[in-house]
């Protein structure tokens, strides 16, 4: 049985538009690569053709994936969320002991994680550092460059 894996409305509808487009687009361009690849004439010493196939078992592969993906994924009420302590969706803002530099992450799914946006997986070093913790406490986090302590300054959804 596949993980159960949470996401927020929006990383569930993209979730959702990316597969449509694999099984629209995606699939139709396929097969108009195959039909060009064919009416170039004898399979068996076809490579474009070969390529071709290759491809659309690739994307098969991806679409039952993301279908996968989709099967197991669970929408989190944002609306539920407890704020006194960081769970997966909460938005934490903390500090590094060591430097006093001061981040705000979402905690998100693994799918849904990108930095840029401040958004980290919930099965990051740091999140698992953080989850279950209170303002006020201090997270300890290991990694590669040792241990990093994060002070929670702020929870909120």
């Amino acid at each position: 049985m596949a993980e159960v894996t949470y996401y927020t409305q929006e990383g569930l509808d993209k979730l959702k538009q990316e597969l449509q487009h694999l099984k629209t687009e995606g699939r139709a361009n396929i097969a108009k690569a195959i039909a060009e690849a064919r009416d170039k004439g004898d399979l068996s010493e076809n490579a474009e053709y070969d390529a071709a196939k290759e491809a659309q078992g690739l994307h098969e592969a991806k679409i039952a994936k993301l279908e996968g993906v989709l099967a197991s994924a669970r929408l989190i009420d944002e609306s539920n969320l407890d704020t006194s302590k960081v769970l997966a969706l909460s938005y934490v803002k903390i500090k590094n002991k060591k430097n006093n530099a001061v981040m705000t992450y979402q905690l998100v799914s693994e799918t849904e994680a990108d930095l840029k946006a401040g958004k980290i997986s919930v099965k990051s070093p740091i999140a698992q550092g953080l989850l279950g913790k209170s303002v006020g406490e201090v997270a300890q986090v290991e990694a590669p460059a040792g241990v990093l302590e994060f002070e929670i300054l702020e929870i909120s959804r």
